[in-house]
């Protein structure tokens, strides 16, 4: 896989004259965390500047009832800004927002959102307003999914994640899709759009919880399929920073907002762990596992369960094989 040249989206904020405070920051700049809210972050950044937009916008469900959650009844609550303001209002921000998306992206750039019923609808609609080229539904399947406790539906056990190019049909840019990689970690069969993934255990939750985390597993598939070492990564609904942490690991550069200063804390926590991990992209030269090491990582998570964050020795990384695959979707 070409690496594309590194873009800066730090300096492309700072360039447009954003003064929103800085949470994070790595060492060469090409990364960055603001703390503000996503209308000045995206408003602060030019016209095709971004090569991929990673998301999980208020789904809107904050709306009195209740879930469960290790084992107990809990408030489905989490804030005002998860709350509805009716079906226009709602439609009407999630309009605004993507409007803003598709400005920054560059004519070869995509847009992952990922969303339950209640706002994945509003979105998709959304998009095709605004002239993105639906590719994929993403089904996340849930192995662990909280019982239904109202027992008058089926249990929720997915979220879809839509997938979308600023590119149409027929233009001569083109968005990236790394086929041959994507087949190559599913055991050289076409990957479908299903993927299991169980929800953040505890080691991505140990500097602190957020009630939307999604799976870093599932992010950094869809930026492996999508984008290439060096490509700019968007989160404005950043929330637990896992998109920045899985853009890092994979190679490439991320800009996110967050306007909660306690989990912009959160990320910062993040990010040191990063470099304990030995990622030494906060302290010098980032010193990133190569595209092939990186694939033979995702490789190792798909056939073993093992992250392959986790790795400490990329040479000792070996191919999958028919059975480790086959051990790991037995696991699962």
């Amino acid at each position: 896989m070409p690496a594309r040249p590194k873009s800066s989206p730090s300096a492309q904020a700072e360039k447009s004259g954003s003064a929103l405070p800085t949470a994070w920051q790595s060492v060469d700049g090409d990364s960055r965390l603001v703390h503000g809210s996503h209308v000045a972050l995206l408003a602060a950044l030019p016209d095709a500047s971004i090569d991929c937009v990673w998301t999980d916008p208020p789904y809107f469900l904050s709306n009195g009832g209740s879930t469960c959650q290790a084992g107990r009844r809990v408030s489905v609550n989490k804030g005002r800004w998860d709350q509805s303001a009716g079906i226009e209002a709602d439609h009407e921000f999630n309009l605004a927002w993507l409007a803003e998306c598709h400005r920054v992206l560059k004519p070869t750039g995509c847009i992952w959102v990922s969303g339950t019923h209640h706002v994945y609808l509003s979105v998709g609609m959304a998009m095709l307003q605004l002239g993105f080229r639906l590719l994929n539904d993403i089904v996340w399947e849930k192995p662990n999914p909280p019982p239904n406790l109202g027992c008058r539906c089926f249990t929720h056990s997915t979220e879809m994640i839509l997938w979308a190019s600023k590119a149409q049909k027929g233009d001569r840019a083109s968005y990236t899709f790394n086929y041959a990689d994507m087949k190559k970690i599913n055991g050289d069969r076409q990957m479908k759009n299903v993927w299991r993934f169980t929800a953040p255990g505890k080691d991505e939750k140990q500097y602190g919880k957020h009630p939307t985390q999604k799976p870093l597993g599932l992010i950094e598939r869809s930026l492996m399929a999508s984008t290439l070492p060096g490509d700019t990564v968007l989160d404005p609904f950043c929330g637990s920073g896992s998109t920045g942490v899985a853009a890092l690991r994979c190679g490439r550069n991320f800009l996110g907002s967050e306007i909660d200063p306690h989990i912009c804390r959160q990320v910062e926590k993040t990010a040191a762990l990063l470099h304990d991990l030995g990622h030494e992209v906060f302290e010098g030269a980032p010193q990133w596992p190569t595209p092939d090491q990186v694939l033979e990582g995702f490789m190792t998570v798909w056939n073993t369960g093992t992250a392959f964050w986790d790795v400490d020795d990329w040479s000792k990384v070996e191919p999958c094989t028919a059975a480790m695959r086959e051990q790991a979707m037995q696991k699962n």
